[in-house]
Order: C-alpha cells, then sequence, then structure tokens
C-alpha cells in the first residue's frame, strides 16, 4: 500500500445515516487501497449525552454540539452532512466557504432551488463534494452501467422503478422531532419524492440520461397528525405516495413509484430497463443478483439468467471475498468512500457531486409541480 494523508473527518448527525456513513470511513482502507486514510476527528449532534455516545461507540476522538463550531475548526478536513434536510443547505455553504471537502446526505436540498445554492458554494471554493446516492455502488448496478454503456441492450425503450415501504400507515404515528422529521414537510421539504423516489431518480439519470418531462399524482392519505415538538394536531404537508411518467431525453418512456403505504413492504427498491437487444431487472431485496436477458442469445436457450455478481471482474468485487461469498447494504457506503478517496489522489471529482444531485431535484421538483397543476411539467436542463 502508498503511502496514505490522514483526512479528518468531521459529522455532522449521529442517526442511522451518521452509523452507515461511520462505518464506511472505518472499513474503506481495510479493503481499498486508496491515497487518503479517513480519521474520526470529530461527531456533532445537538444532545451532548447521544453524541458523546455515539462517539464512544464509533471512535470519534472528540464532539460538538454547534456544526458552527465544528467547521471552524482547523484540523477538520471533511464536513460530512447526516443530519435532517432541512440543515443541509446552510451547513453545506458554510463548509464550503471555509474551505471545507463535503460530502451530504441526500436529497441535497429541499428543493432544486435550495440544491443550486449548494453547488454554487462548493463550485465557487473548488472544494471537491459528493452526494450520498449510495445504490450506485451496488455491484450489479454498477455492472448494470457497463452493460448499458457498452451498447448490450441496444436503443432503450423503458425505464421502471418502484420503492415501496408500509412504515407510516398508523393515523396514531406523530409527524416531526428526531425521529419522525421525514413526516414534516417543513423539515424534509417533501415526502416518498424526495426522499425514495429520489434514490430511484438519481439511478435513472445514472443509467439512462436525463429526463426531459413528467406528468405525476401524489396523494397524502392521512391530513393531519399530532407534531411530536408541539403536541398540536397539525396539517400533513409531506406525499405519502407518488408516482409518474416520465419520457427520457433519449426518447426512453418510463414509470416511477413510491409509498410508504404498501403493507408488506420495508425497503422493495427495484428497477427494470427494457433496450432493443437486452433487458436487466434489479431488486435490492436480492441485492447481489442482476437478472439480465439477451434476445441474441440462441433460441432454445434464450431466456432469463440471474447473474451472481461475486467474481473478481466484477465492480468492486475484488476488493472483497472469494467468489460466490455476498457482500451487502453497508459496503455500498463503504464503495462511495473509496471512490470519493480516489478521485482526491486523481484530482478528479466522483460522481454524484453536488451538482449531479441537483439534477435529481429539478425532477422531483417538476413531479411535485405536475402533480399539484395535473399537466405534464418541462424539467430544466440545468445541469
Amino acid at each position: 500500500m502508498s503511502a496514505q494523508k490522514t483526512l479528518n473527518v468531521g459529522l455532522i448527525g449521529c442517526g442511522f445515516m451518521g452509523r452507515t456513513h461511520s462505518n464506511a470511513f472505518r472499513q474503506v482502507n481495510q479493503f481499498f487501497d486508496v491515497g487518503h486514510r479517513p480519521v474520526l476527528a470529530a461527531v456533532c449532534a445537538r444532545s451532548a449525552d447521544a453524541v458523546r455516545g455515539f462517539a464512544d461507540r464509533w471512535g470519534y476522538a472528540s464532539t460538538e454540539t454547534d456544526w458552527r463550531r465544528l467547521i471552524a475548526r482547523r484540523d477538520i478536513d471533511l464536513i460530512d452532512i447526516a443530519s435532517p434536510n432541512d440543515t443541509h443547505a446552510e451547513i453545506a455553504v458554510a463548509a464550503a466557504e471555509a474551505g471545507k471537502m463535503v460530502m451530504c446526505e441526500k436529497p441535497l436540498g429541499r428543493s432544486a432551488a435550495e440544491s443550486a445554492r449548494m453547488v454554487a458554494a462548493v463550485e465557487k471554493a473548488g472544494v471537491p463534494n459528493m452526494v450520498w446516492y449510495n445504490y450506485r455502488r451496488v455491484p450489479a448496478v454498477t455492472l448494470a452501467k457497463h452493460l448499458v454503456d457498452e451498447g448490450r441492450l441496444g436503443r432503450i425503450f423503458h425505464y421502471r422503478a418502484k420503492f415501496l415501504q408500509d412504515w407510516t400507515i398508523s393515523k396514531d404515528l406523530p409527524q416531526g422531532g428526531a425521529g419522525l422529521w421525514r413526516l414534516d414537510a417543513a423539515v424534509a421539504g417533501s415526502g416518498v419524492t424526495g426522499d425514495l423516489l429520489a434514490h430511484c431518480i438519481d439511478t435513472a439519470l445514472w443509467l439512462n440520461g436525463g429526463i426531459a418531462e413528467v406528468t405525476a399524482m401524489t396523494e397524502t392519505f392521512i391530513k393531519e397528525r399530532m407534531h411530536t415538538l408541539t403536541g398540536k394536531i397539525t396539517p400533513v404537508g409531506i406525499d405519502d405516495a407518488s408516482a409518474f411518467l416520465a419520457r427520457f431525453a433519449n426518447g426512453s418512456l418510463a414509470t416511477f413509484e413510491a409509498t410508504r403505504y404498501a403493507r408488506g413492504h420495508k425497503a422493495l427498491y427495484t428497477l427494470e430497463i427494457n433496450g432493443e437487444h437486452a433487458s436487466i431487472f434489479w431488486d435490492l431485496h436480492d441485492l447481489h443478483r442482476l437478472q439480465y436477458f439477451d434476445h441474441r442469445d440462441e433460441g432454445q436457450v434464450r431466456g432469463w439468467r440471474a447473474l451472481h455478481i461475486t467474481d473478481g471482474d466484477h465492480p468492486y468485487m475484488k476488493h472483497w471475498w472469494v467468489p460466490g461469498l455476498q457482500i451487502g447494504y453497508e459496503h455500498t457506503f463503504i464503495h462511495q468512500v473509496a471512490d470519493f478517496l480516489e478521485g482526491l489522489a486523481k484530482g478528479a471529482p466522483a460522481a454524484p457531486t453536488f451538482r449531479d444531485a441537483l439534477a435529481t431535484d429539478e425532477v422531483t421538483d417538476a413531479v411535485l409541480a405536475s402533480a399539484r397543476s395535473r399537466q405534464w411539467e418541462r424539467v430544466p436542463a440545468s445541469v
């Protein structure tokens, strides 16, 4: 392994995503030969007790309860934002202005306008930046990207994606606060459109290019919920379900669907692409497999095949175990850190950058606008 530079990480947020990021920073050098070694220098959260416990568990050297103090620290190289959506823009802009590298959880902002300010800040400062759309780093999905780019599918006709959950069905579930901020529109920006569909859209843009126009419908099934912070019954502003049709710039058609009201589904994310020569299908529940059909196969053996993505010539897999042994969800974040660090070594940005993530927010904005107008909406070609 070549000599490594240290990269002092300052994490903001100690919830679920803070855990996935911390694990990735800790594990990356064990498996990838990259030019930097992340050091867990500091973690920041509002609760002093919670952040101390998190720091002890994950091995952070220090804690902060004010993100401004964290950004002001001269020993911090990278600010990693894993806090609720309403904090992303202010923190990212301040970090960029302080000359820090910035990584940010998805969605980048609560709206495309908010995200555009973040893009402007990191590009003006010239600091490396990345957004945690980790499903790009599932080896099977990365292989799908390779197959599309190699022309194996030929002309693309259709793209389909859905992301289904069931955790908000109960009308007794409150909105807001540390655990349920995703149900509070002021904090989250939107519901499943900006949360679940943002993942689907990012992957779609990466695999199949830009989306030109959309027509959408959304629904809020529970119109009022108690707010955790006030104890009062208040209107619910987020979308519980979202579905839209899309036309890609390459002429292909698409359907997208997301809901938190699909009984029995905890995280069912699937995508399918149909081309003139071949089709591919992927399911998060079976994330190490890519289903592949090639019409050019000889007729008697033509059919869907399940590619088990574990061999050393598959994306990322040479860094892990022997062929046939699988990896999981947490490894996608390790891959993302590895790619970010490799980008630093090469002086080239690793996707998705803030500007890449803005493209997703342009689509989600158009989806929400279409649901309101009940008309087709054009997606700005801003990236």
